[in-house]
């Protein structure tokens, strides 16, 4: 298959482990942001195969792991007012502080799991007396298509359609990584599929402001392995630039249609991340031509500040400070049949990534 099995070739993984063991005199810690990219690493074992000297961390970028318990806890209100929630099915086992989706509606709540925003848009309009909320959750990949439900339920008319927004961005969690004083991060790997809508010039500023090198690298094993080759050749070299090992897919400029509609229904604002708190300008939040489509303001929605399940570390485990191996819950009393958190859950999730396949 194009543009897959090609990057799957063994005799490449082999070319570029041993170009990276050539280069790499020192001891390098690499964060990947992307979910699915630690997914990828860990199940084609290419941590047991790179060198010793070269380190990585696995970052934040699994939207299902840092949607906040507050957030959940939210959406298990509104399903316990009647309302119907939607949502994409890897956010409803993920626990609140109360119980996750799943077990809401188990007693009784109403949950559709759906594949598009837009399909909750047409349940909305073929239900009016229903309210219909779309659990807006995600990094720059899923704003556009949110964008674009909100635009298209304007343009109906439809007064019954709403989103609990989650959105995230990418560039100011890297910066809050790097400004945590047990930071170790030397270099990144771009997110592909968030770089696709965005392009990477807007990592330029980060990678000269923290003199980190930033190398956007796609999924599949020599992908990742090309990435972090030429990640370790700038570190070597005293470099920190901005590089796109992910050409097939990302630009310079991204996706110019997709941002128009983000830009058109969105602006940035504060954002609570799970295990790692608010950080500024962190998320999106619906422009006041669409806060009649704000479900946080539409509701009077309750929720729980204290999480009671405060023995799960998937804060440091996503900015990279412990691996989960290092939980003492791991495997344990937390396992993808009983998650205690986020990160168990996810199939991009770390602990789901390890428990599966390197315990």
């Amino acid at each position: 298959m194009k543009f897959l099995t090609e990057y799957r070739n063994a005799e490449w993984v082999k070319r570029y482990l041993a170009a990276i063991e050539k280069i790499a005199t020192k001891r390098w810690n690499i964060m990947e942001i992307c979910g699915g990219q630690t997914h990828s690493l860990v199940k084609n074992g290419l941590l047991e195969l790179l060198p010793e000297n070269i380190s990585m961390i696995h970052g934040p970028g699994c939207p299902v792991c840092v949607t906040s318990t507050s957030l959940i806890d939210k959406a298990v209100s509104l399903m316990e007012q009647g309302v119907v929630v939607c949502s994409f099915g890897d956010m409803v086992r993920v626990p609140g502080s109360r119980k996750s989706l799943l077990e809401a509606k188990a007693e009784g709540g109403k949950l559709k799991v759906l594949y598009s925003p837009l399909e909750a848009v047409r349940i909305a309009k073929e239900n009016p007396d229903e309210q219909v909320v779309f659990f807006a959750v995600g990094f720059e990949t899923t704003a556009p298509g949110n964008a674009l439900s909100v635009f298209q339920a304007h343009k109906l008319g439809l007064e019954n359609f709403s989103l609990l927004v989650s959105q995230v961005l990418v560039i100011p969690a890297m910066e809050s990584i790097l400004r945590d004083p047990f930071c170790n991060v030397d270099a990144f790997l771009g997110a592909g599929h968030v770089c696709s809508i965005t392009g990477y010039r807007n990592y330029i500023p980060l990678a000269e402001t923290y003199k980190v090198p930033v190398v956007v690298s796609g999924f599949e094993p020599v992908d990742l392995l090309r990435a972090i080759y030429h990640a370790v050749l700038q570190l070597e070299h005293g470099r920190h630039e901005v590089e796109n090992c992910y050409e097939r897919i990302v630009s310079a400029a991204g996706n110019t249609h997709a941002k128009k509609i983000m830009d058109e229904v969105f602006e940035t604002g504060a954002q609570e991340w799970r295990g790692i708190g608010t950080i500024p300008d962190s998320g999106l939040v619906l422009k006041e031509k669409y806060e009649k489509f704000d479900a946080a303001k539409k509701f009077s929605i309750k929720s729980n500040e204290i999480s009671i399940r405060n023995q799960c570390i998937a804060g440091e485990i996503l900015k990279g400070i412990k691996k989960p191996v290092e939980c003492p819950e791991f495997g344990k009393k937390c396992n993808p049949s009983h998650p205690i958190g986020a990160p168990m859950v996810s199939s991009e999730g770390a602990c789901a990534a390890y428990y599966n396949y390197c315990r």
